[in-house]
Formats: C-alpha cells, structure tokens, sequence
C-alpha cells in the first residue's frame, strides 16, 4: 500500500503530467480523458459512494437524486429536447439544494419540507435572474467547479490533515499549474486549432470556453483561434484530466477498488460498452456520457457538502 506521502508525490508528477500534455494539445487531450477515463472513473465512483451511502442520512435519500437524473435523461433524449433544455439549470440547482438537505436534515418531514423548498429556490432562481443560473448549475458546476474546484478542496483538506510537506507541495502544485497554463504565451502558427474535424468533435463543449471567454474578454475572441481561447482550453484539459488521474492515484487511500467481482464486471463492461458507443455514434455516445457524468456528479453532491464541513472543522480546530 501507498504512503501518504508517496501518494503526494505520485500526485505532483501526475499534475505536471496532464499541465504539461495540456499545454501542446488541450482539445485532443480533453476528448481523449473524457472518452476512455470519464466513464471508468464515474463508474468506479457511483460505486463506491454507493458503499459509502452517498454521504446521507437515511440510506435512501439518493433517490431523490436519480429521479431528477431520469428526468433530465428523459429530456436530453427527447424529440422536444431543443425546447424543454431551457429548463435543465432548474433540475441541476434541485439536486445541488437537495443534496445538503440530506446532508444535515435527518427526519422525513424535515427532508420533504427541504425539498419543496429547495425546488422553490431552483424556480425563483430560475425565474429572477435565468441566464446566471443556467450559467452557474448548467455550465459550470457540472463542470470545472466538479473537476477543478472540488478537486482542490479535497487536496487541501488532504493538506490539512495530514500536515505534512509534500501535501502543501501538491495544493501548492495544482494551483501552479493552473496559473501558468492560463498565462502562458500562445504562439498561433502552433497552437491555434484550424482543423475542422477536431472543431467539430469538441463542438458540445464550446459553451464552457466561451463563457469564460465572454468573462475575461470581448466576445470577438473565438474557442479555437485566438489567445484567451486556447489559454482556457489548456485550463479546462487540465483540469479533467487531472480530475480522472486523481481518482484513479488514491486506490489505497478510498479504496474504491474493493468491491465484489460481479460489480466489478459490470463496471468494465458498461465502461467497455461506453466507449464503444462514442467511437460508434459519437453524438449518442455523446448524450451518454453527459448522463453517466451528470450521475456522477449528482451523487457526489453530499460528499461536497461534508467536504465543506470537513474544511470549516479543519480551520476552525487550527
């Protein structure tokens, strides 16, 4: 079994790794990641927070969580999905405002008025002000704030337990690569993307850079031919593939890779199934992964809430 601190050190060498593959070629890194590792990895860990209880309360609070995943699957799938889409940010803020309802209510009663109320909150948010929900809960939190955001929150807490040097090396690593990878230089004879299949292939995703591209620059600036847009993607692969390199470093710390030989298999093969899919019917395999994604964020959302109270008990007991 790996020590903490070879696990630190495993971790700072992958960092590097996906920063420095990152940097020369962040589109076909990220379609790579998000094809072969993103479905093993969100897999591996429906399975194991399954074990775990989803980090709720009562045992079966998660389905909450995968009744309103049904509904969104229903919607991405459906004839009328170009009109009912619009509604996706209020599903994805429920389950978020559901999550810590499970999270810190333990009763019945209290948990059916949380969610009633957390339905309400998705709705008004919705309603006041849509294009900064859908930009929050549609674009990002399933996104970099999973990927970037918690994965640094886990690092740190793993920091400030363990107090050791390595462990403040890697929060202090992941952070480095961040920063560097959004300002370093482009050189557009070399980095700007000009092939039209890869253009296309990446054309789901374009909503999150442009919207960071939107945020920092004028909107003239394009995903794929210009600084700020290579920039971010470099960022944004980064980001996903350390996320999946992550998980898959920490086998001896979670142990997620203890679990019988019959959930096993069903793990590879749907992971085998998956990829498959993509490579046969991308757009399908496309929808599908979104989902099985989307699952794995949704059932993660109670362990971001004890992630939280983790972090305030750490500062608070310093």
């Amino acid at each position: 079994m790996l020590t903490s601190i070879k696990i630190d050190k495993l971790n700072i060498f992958l960092m590097s790794l996906s920063a420095l593959l990152a940097f020369f070629i962040p589109f076909e890194l990220f379609l790579f990641v998000y094809a072969f590792l993103g479905p093993l990895h969100y897999l591996t860990e429906i399975n194991w927070l399954h074990q775990k209880n989803y980090y709720t309360t009562s045992k079966n609070d998660y389905w909450v969580l995968i009744i309103t995943l049904l509904i969104i699957g229903i919607i991405v799938f459906s004839p009328l999905r170009n009109y009912v889409r619009t509604f996706l940010p209020v599903f994805i803020a429920f389950a978020f405002f559901s999550a810590f309802v499970m999270q810190y209510y333990e009763t019945k009663q209290s948990k059916f008025i949380g969610y009633i109320i957390s339905l309400i909150i998705s709705i008004l948010l919705f309603a006041l002000v849509q294009e900064k929900t859908e930009i929050v809960f549609s674009i990002f939190l399933p996104s970099l704030i999973h990927v970037f955001i918690f994965t640094g929150l886990f690092i740190l807490i793993g920091a400030l337990k363990t107090k050791n040097l390595w462990a403040k090396i890697s929060i202090a690593a992941f952070i480095l690569c961040a920063v560097l990878l959004i300002f370093s230089s482009v050189h557009s004879e070399f980095n700007f993307i000009t092939n039209l299949k890869l253009q296309e292939n990446y054309h789901s995703f374009e909503k999150i850079n442009q919207t960071l591209i939107n945020f920092f620059s004028d909107n003239s600036n394009t995903v794929f031919t210009s600084t700020i847009g290579i920039q971010i993607m470099r960022f944004i692969a980064f980001s996903y593939t350390y996320h999946y390199l992550n998980w898959f470093s920490k086998t001896s710390i979670i142990q997620w890779h203890k679990t019988t030989k019959l959930k096993m298999i069903a793990i590879i093969t749907i992971w085998i199934i998956s990829v498959a899919l993509y490579i046969y019917n991308y757009n399908l395999g496309l929808k599908w992964l979104y989902l099985l994604s989307l699952a794995h964020v949704f059932l993660e959302f109670p362990l971001n809430f004890t992630t939280f109270r983790m972090l305030f008990s750490s500062v608070k007991n310093k």
